[in-house]
């Protein structure tokens, strides 16, 4: 099954560089320029420097950069292989406070193809983010970012084994961004280490965030082979994982927005809905979220659908069974996601927006944000809106068992892992 090992991450210098929360940044593509500008302002020797490189030659310059820093001493490579505990303490809901604590580990894991059913992955990727990944990979020959994975261990017997390194030890790095509290810890220890990877041999991984990196790491993994270059340990990748059981998970939705359609008629398609849906129009769409959870609860397939005004539709889907007609070739977990009956229902069938379409983002946008949901229709910049609940995190681990893969943007883990904090070398 899974192979796991420990690595000589790269990190900054704090003497050299400047404090460890001044150097790391947000996943790359939750950056904006603006964002961009103002990390590199804090801090020359920022990470999104590296992890998204901009000019003309963006990828030589990040190699240029990277190696320039190693030079430099504000990049070092630890003298020893160890694992990286990494910890985000965070508030799930800021109007209720709810402190959540997700804890996992950074490690070396084996590469393995898709059918080999080692490390599955549960959701579309796209071709553009791959070719960008793909290219920086090439030009620096590291993982500069972490792919984010779920294992399954009911029994926590890893997760204590992590609790007891932490209880006992004080952090490498603590710092607060603002939102989430960031805390690293070392280990070094050889029994230790070989402790927790003996754990995966007979497990499995499950991608939560990272497809578009982990597709890059099996192209360069067999573009290194296929040209003769020497990477010898290209046929790895760094991941953070996370037991599936961790009470710390926390999924968001992402909701769709619905632009440009010709014609378009608010009053036809919820006419149409009413075959599959029972529908209640709601006023106040700032109740959206909160009737939305009530369905949740309940198990209920529901969304709040919203073309303008003050109030919002609730669809509430009066039979799962109609997915067994409209995906009979997929598995019972793919068809009961929320994502599937909204797509393959709504979206597509009654629509007219084909998986094409979908996977080019034509007549289909992403937000996590409902408020901007909400403001894109208000301003005229989308037809319409359809806001959904979560997906759950046992749905997730289900559909992958199955081999299969939710559509595109179908899960958002909350926080996101932090980049910057290790680096791992291929070469």
């Amino acid at each position: 099954m899974a192979t796991v090992k420990p690595f000589a991450a790269i990190r900054f210098s704090e003497e050299k560089a400047g404090k460890i929360e001044t150097l790391a940044c947000p996943p790359y593509d939750i950056v904006s320029d603006e964002q961009r500008a103002a990390l590199i302002e804090k801090n020359e020797y920022n990470m999104i420097k590296l992890e998204l490189p901009k000019g003309e030659n963006p990828y030589e310059e990040a190699s240029d950069t990277f190696k320039l820093w190693q030079e430099k001493g504000v990049m070092v490579q630890d003298m020893e292989e160890g694992l990286y505990i990494y910890e985000e303490e965070f508030l799930d809901n800021v109007d209720k406070g709810e402190k959540k604590i997700l804890r996992g580990f950074i490690a070396r894991v084996k590469v393995e193809d898709f059918k080999n059913g080692v490390v599955l992955p549960h959701e579309e990727t796209l071709s553009k983010a791959k070719e960008d990944r793909f290219n920086l990979m090439k030009a620096t020959n590291c993982n500069f970012s972490q792919i984010y994975s779920l294992y399954i261990d009911e029994e926590r017997t890893t997760d204590k084994k992590l609790d007891n390194i932490c209880e006992s030890t004080a952090p490498r790095y603590e710092f607060n961004d603002g939102l989430v509290t960031h805390r690293l810890w070392v280990v070094n220890d050889e029994l230790t280490i070989a402790s927790v990877c003996d754990d995966f041999q007979d497990r499995k991984l499950y991608i939560a965030d990272g497809h578009h990196r982990y597709e890059t790491a099996i192209n360069y993994r067999n573009y290194c082979a296929e040209n003769n270059i020497y990477a010898p340990d290209a046929g790895y990748v760094m991941m953070m994982l996370v037991n599936m059981a961790h009470e710390g998970l926390v999924v968001h939705p992402t909701h769709r927005l619905v632009r440009d359609m010709e014609n378009f008629d608010g009053d036809k398609l919820l006419n149409a809905t009413k075959e599959y849906f029972i529908t209640e129009e709601i006023e106040g769409i700032e109740n959206a979220e909160k009737v939305l959870k009530e369905k949740y609860e309940e198990n209920k397939c529901a969304f709040a659908f919203y073309e303008g005004g003050e109030s919002f539709t609730l669809l509430t889907l009066k039979d799962r069974s109609v997915m067994d007609e409209v995906l009979p070739e997929k598995s019972l977990a793919s068809r009961n996601l929320d994502v599937s009956v909204l797509h393959n229902l709504i979206l597509e069938r009654l629509l007219g927006i084909d998986k094409e379409n979908m996977a080019k983002q034509k007549n289909l946008t992403y937000t996590r944000s409902t408020d901007e949901a909400f403001e894109a229709v208000k301003r005229g910049k989308a037809n319409c809106t359809f806001i959904l609940n979560p997906t759950r995190v046992r749905e997730i681990g289900e559909v992958a068992a199955a081999g299969e893969k939710m559509p595109q943007k179908s899960t958002y883990f909350y926080p996101k892992i932090i980049t910057g904090l290790v680096i791992n070398p291929l070469y």
